[in-house]
C-alpha cells in the first residue's frame, strides 16, 4: 500500500474536500482519500497513479502541489 502527499492550497471548505474525496476516489488504485482542510493537504492511499490522481484533483476543480 502506498501513502501519496499532496499540497492543494485552494482547499477552504467542507465543500472543497468532498469534490475532492468523491474525484479521486474514483481513481483506478485508490482504497482511501483524506483531506486536512486546515493543512490542505491531501492524502491518498492505494496503487495509483500519482498523475491520475493530480488530473482527478484538477478535474474537481483544483490544482494539486
Amino acid at each position: 500500500m502506498n501513502q501519496l502527499v499532496l499540497s492543494v492550497p485552494g482547499i477552504s471548505c467542507g465543500h472543497c474536500a468532498n469534490a475532492i474525496s468523491s474525484e479521486a476516489g474514483e481513481v483506478a488504485g485508490v482504497t482511501g482519500v483524506d483531506v486536512d482542510i486546515e493543512a490542505k493537504t491531501v492524502t491518498v492511499t492505494g496503487t495509483a497513479d500519482p498523475a491520475a490522481v493530480r488530473s482527478a484533483i484538477a478535474e474537481a476543480g483544483y490544482q494539486a502541489a
